[in-house]
């Protein structure tokens, strides 16, 4: 071969690798190309599947709020998914790339080493067989990766679905007591808007009812203040209200009170309206003569300052009656009767009206002599009295106690004093029997004995024991006949204060009080008083 071939086979070889690789890179980029458009299609598969899943999981969370937290596991599960799949990819190009590499280090070699050209395109020709073995690896990993992510979305849409069922029947449950509830209510609401109505029927009625009542009950009052306005009329009233006071308050009119009774004070004849027995004695008047007119003129009118008027003579009258009471002197009729008359208002109302216009009222009156009194305050007053009177029956009847005592405490010494007699007789009797049968042993049976003896009879005869059990002497003083007087059922107080030597005078010289009676001395102060 000559020296001009050489270069020119050189060159040649030189364009042919040249050529070789830019068909090579030529050959890569278009595959590059493919790869990168179906990577492109693939992305957008992917892409338009995820989409798909995503609007799968919107409608499922659409469908079922409680699935969300299971729908947010599925997006995971599917980000892992596509990471596992990105980082396949990342391994393909990571394997292409060296592919290159070793691409360009065999080009590298054959520039260098032109003698190992045929190694260099058999290198080249595995290098495309592992181009396109990592080609199709990628194409079956990305065929798989599909075939995942579809099972995997099926299988979280199932179990979506699942769940979603199950929350919603889980839901009714939890919902049937209260649609229940609910039905329970509105039959509830119906029986009332029932009740309502028959309520608002009953009402009306009963309103109706009321209104026929109140004009009852005007005309009514009407007429009572008409009548009030008569003396005649308001005396009666104010008797009948006293009266139903007594009443209450347990002061019967035969027993402890007088109505209409007229007596005489400082030589002039009185009519007190209610004369009050005490129980010692005494007593006390009440007049209920108040003036009622400028009251009734004060209830009728609807004008303010007419009304004002009338109720500021209304409390003038009263004051004015209050003078007329005192200068009458109720209290001098009777001895010893407290110095007062009480006057008695028949309502509450004309005091609490009086009391607003005069609130100096009750003083002014108890300056001179006149209680104010109330249906209130005079059943207290009258209660007081009942329970004075009370006291006074329990008083008489610890007397008749006393009474008794002593006569059966001197009955029963009369009964002592036969028990003693007998006691003593039995006593003579018993020493009589002993010395008869002592006589009738020593005398009698010695010789009733001897018949035995001489085979008269076999009989035996008794022995004869005599009484030696003692008759009980009476010790009680009280139940001796000869003892000396003691004292009869007195209380300690009243025995701590009786004088030795005058024991009789101070149990029968007067009538023990109900202290002396039911003493509650306790020892402790019983020996105070004896040290004392």
């Amino acid at each position: 071969m000559d020296s001009t071939a050489v270069p020119a086979l050189l060159a040649g070889l030189l364009v042919g690798l040249v050529l070789g690789l830019a068909v090579t890179a030529v050959l890569a980029r278009s595959r590059r190309q493919v790869q990168d458009a179906e990577e492109r299609a693939d992305g957008d598969r992917q892409q338009a599947e995820l989409e798909r899943a995503r609007a799968d999981a919107d409608r499922a969370k659409g469908e079922a709020a409680v699935a969300r937290g299971e729908a947010a596991e599925s997006r995971t599960q599917l980000a892992e998914v596509q990471q596992r799949a990105a980082e396949a990819v990342a391994e393909a190009h990571r394997r292409v790339t060296e592919a290159v590499t070793e691409a360009k280090e065999a080009v590298a070699e054959l520039a260098g080493v032109r003698a190992e050209l045929s190694g260099v395109r058999a290198e080249r020709d595995a290098a495309l067989l592992r181009a396109e073995g990592l080609a199709a690896d990628r194409e079956a990993l990305s065929n798989q990766f599909k075939v995942l992510s579809a099972e995997t979305l099926q299988a979280q849409g199932e179990q979506a679905d699942a769940l979603a069922e199950q929350r919603l029947r889980a839901t009714e449950a939890l919902l049937a007591p209260v649609r229940d509830g609910l039905k329970a209510v509105n039959d509830r609401l119906s029986e009332v808007e029932k009740e309502r109505v028959r309520l608002s029927t009953d009402l009306r009625a009963q309103v109706q009812a009321v209104q026929s009542t109140g004009e009852s009950l005007r005309r009514e009052t009407h007429a009572l203040a008409r009548a009030l306005r008569k003396p005649q009329v308001r005396g009666a009233w104010g008797e009948m209200q006293l009266k139903r006071v007594a009443e209450v308050a347990g002061m019967v009119e035969h027993c402890d009170f007088a109505s209409q009774q007229t007596t005489t004070a400082d030589d002039k004849l009185v009519r007190p309206d209610m004369r009050v027995d005490l129980s010692d004695g005494k007593c006390v008047f009440v007049d209920s003569k108040v003036p009622l007119a400028a009251f009734m003129d004060a209830h009728e009118t609807d004008d303010a300052r007419e009304r004002e008027e009338a109720l500021q003579r209304f409390a003038q009258n009263v004051r004015t009656h209050v003078d007329q009471l005192s200068a009458k002197r109720y209290w001098s009729a009777e001895e010893g009767t407290p110095e007062f008359v009480v006057l008695f208002m028949p309502s509450e109302a004309l005091a609490a009206e009086a009391f607003s216009v005069l609130p100096d009222l009750h003083d002014y009156a108890a300056a001179r002599d006149v209680v104010l009194a109330t249906p209130t305050t005079l059943i207290a007053m009258l209660r007081a009295v009942a329970y004075g009177w009370k006291q006074a029956k329990l008083a008489e009847s610890a007397a008749d106690v006393l009474r008794l005592g002593r006569e059966l405490h001197n009955r029963l010494g009369t009964l002592g004093g036969h028990f003693d007699k007998v006691g003593r007789g039995l006593q003579s009797a018993v020493k009589a029997y002993n010395q008869t049968l002592g006589t009738l042993e020593t005398r009698v049976m010695v010789s009733a004995r001897r018949f035995r003896d001489l085979k008269v009879t076999d009989a035996e005869l008794d022995s004869y024991t005599p009484v030696e059990e003692p008759v009980r002497t009476l010790v009680d003083a009280e139940l001796v006949e000869d003892a000396a007087q003691v004292e009869p059922i007195i209380g300690r107080s009243r025995r701590a204060a009786i004088t030795p030597g005058r024991e009789h005078e101070a149990v029968f010289d007067r009538e023990p009080t109900l202290d002396e009676v039911f003493d509650v001395t306790t020892p402790a102060e019983e020996d105070r008083r004896r040290h004392a």
